[in-house]
């Protein structure tokens, strides 16, 4: 349901269990549903499919730019002030959410 849902962890892993079966086709669908969505681990994925031939010139290309536009969408100046504070004072709030 997750994935059908468009839940980018929940298609990586259906990839990942596909591919696990034997359904490279399946597999690489899924990944690539999954990186264009922003999933960083089902972009490389595809990147080795790719590298690999599973994967065509034309699909890589487009699940990348789809992923760098996932990406993108989700910028913003306050994630990027998070992050820089996250940073500096990391164990500070990792001690405070524990």
């Amino acid at each position: 349901e997750a994935a059908i849902g468009g839940h980018p962890d929940a298609r990586a892993m259906l990839g990942a269990i596909e591919g696990h079966d034997g359904n490279v086709e399946r597999s690489v669908k899924h990944f690539i549903i999954a990186a264009s969505n922003g999933e960083i681990e089902s972009m490389k994925m595809v990147r080795k499919g790719y590298e690999t031939g599973v994967v065509s010139k034309e699909e890589f290309a487009s699940a990348l730019r789809a992923h760098q536009a996932a990406i993108d969408s989700t910028k913003s100046p306050q994630r990027d002030e998070w992050e820089i504070l996250k940073g500096e004072y990391g164990s500070l709030i990792n001690n405070k959410v524990r």
